[in-house]
């Protein structure tokens, strides 16, 4: 395929790509390949599905002509399924979102990002939808009652009845039927985006830029607005959402006249079934594909529906959905499923070896340098001993470095433990190096094994790399 991808870029830029490197999709089935040749950069994009294609190269193409921020497509092949387009740059809302919670960025600038996103979504809607022309619309050009029973269905066949809750089916699908014909009662005739969250909003120069619209269609103001403000893992609090919703209807009063208590029901109301779409698909990628970040968004979406049951009374009657989703919010399987241990990687190694490789293909964590501690090697009676012996343990001991040393790095290390464990991370690697990887780097690393396997959600695997071979 990279053959494919090279003769596409041959002749739209007239140049060889210099570099490819495949980038990661999250819970797309599109496989994206970042492609370099001096200034030039775009990404290139493989996808099976013909009819996703081709709404997503006419979508773009009608966007961009009302002055809406997505990607400019460069060149496309639609008979091997490949199309080229601007690169965007790898930050997305939610990597802002996550440089906010490590506190990397201020408050102010998360609030002027969504600030902008807010009245960057008001002008898709409108401008975006004005004589927009659905013709290659897939798989619906409207949101209609067809989609929300899919939604629906969704999360009962793929969420629902995977959770073990009991309930009543005909009962349900009769909510089913109340809450989609009061969802369809409001205006739907806006451009809807569908999948409008933080990781489809790319930030360039300080402006937010929209990717993954293929799914647009005709549908209510209010649906894309829940996604974004209950946009599960963004975790937004109440306070912030509550003061982007106003400021949405605020800028929306400047395009139409609204009455803010019913816009408020409705949206409500679309933000539930916003919900239940999303916990349909964090089941099928989840529990199917195995794809453990939408595991770890289900208790960020059953917070969501937990404040919803306690704070929101929708204007319509529909107990056996209420029952079955206070039912969630209280299953000890949904939070045994959700909640995945953190595995510690701590490893033992020699500099002069070159460093361990992570396999765990999330990167980061720490490698800490042993070297400047006085090392047991030196001296005769240590040689043939290692760092779990007693006798280089006691040595190493009355060191006052030692000590020191150790406390700063388990300071460090266990406050990303408890960072990883609020945010249910699965993967910390941590490092010691040495000269030999036998004395001081086997002693640190058994030494903060034995602390952190004192907690029960954590799983150690414990590798000493020059010890093993």
């Amino acid at each position: 395929m990279n053959l494919k991808i090279n003769e596409l870029f041959y002749k739209t830029f007239n140049r060889e790509i210099e570099n490819i490197e495949k980038i990661n999709a999250h819970g797309s089935s599109r496989v994206y390949f970042r492609c370099n040749s001096g200034e030039i950069s775009c990404l290139a994009a493989i996808n099976s599905d013909k009819k996703e294609n081709l709404a997503f190269l006419d979508y773009s193409q009608q966007l961009l002509l009302k002055g809406i921020n997505v990607p400019k497509v460069y060149g496309e092949d639609l008979e091997n399924n490949i199309y080229l387009l601007q690169d965007l740059g790898n930050t997305t809302l939610y990597d802002l979102i996550i440089k906010r919670q490590n506190n990397e960025i201020s408050d102010k600038e998360i609030k002027d990002i969504y600030y902008k996103v807010i009245k960057s979504l008001i002008k898709i809607q409108i401008k975006g939808g004005e004589n927009f022309d659905y013709s290659n619309a897939y798989p619906r050009e409207a949101f209609d009652k067809l989609s929300i029973n899919w939604d629906l269905n969704y999360f009962k066949y793929y969420f629902l009845k995977l959770s073990g809750i009991i309930f009543d089916e005909q009962a349900l699908e009769n909510d089913f039927e109340k809450l989609s014909n009061y969802l369809l009662s409001t205006n739907t005739n806006f451009f809807l985006f569908r999948d409008f969250q933080s990781r489809n909003i790319m930030i360039l120069d300080n402006e937010p830029w929209f990717i993954d619209y293929q799914g647009g269609r005709k549908g209510a103001l209010q649906y894309d607005l829940a996604s974004l403000l209950f946009d599960a893992k963004a975790d937004l609090s109440v306070g912030f959402r509550e003061e982007l919703l106003s400021l949405y209807i605020d800028e929306l009063s400047n395009y139409y006249e609204i009455e803010e208590k019913v816009f408020k029901e409705y949206f409500y109301a679309y933000v539930y079934i916003r919900i239940l779409q999303a916990l349909g698909a964090y089941g099928y990628r989840g529990y199917f594909e195995r794809k453990e970040h939408f595991l770890k968004s289900i208790p960020y979406a059953i917070d969501n529906i937990k404040w919803l049951r306690e704070n929101i009374k929708l204007p319509i009657d529909i107990p056996e959905l209420y029952k079955v989703l206070d039912q969630l919010t209280k299953s000890e399987k949904i939070k045994g499923i959700a909640k995945q241990k953190l595995i510690v990687n701590i490893k033992s190694f020699s500099y002069k070896k070159g460093y361990p490789q992570d396999i765990s293909g999330n990167g980061g964590g720490f490698i800490f340098d042993c070297r400047a501690i006085q090392n047991p090697g030196r001296y005769d009676q240590y040689k043939k001993l290692t760092g779990k012996d007693q006798e280089v343990i006691t040595f190493l001991e009355k060191e006052e470095d030692v000590n020191l040393f150790f406390q700063n790095v388990s300071s460090l290390v266990l406050q990303s433990v408890n960072k990883y464990l609020e945010r249910n991370f699965t993967n910390l690697s941590v490092y010691f190096g040495c000269t030999g990887g036998q004395h001081r780097s086997v002693y640190f690393a058994e030494r903060l094994a034995k602390i952190l396997s004192q907690n029960p959600d954590i799983d150690i695997v414990l590798q000493h790399v020059e010890q093993n071979k």
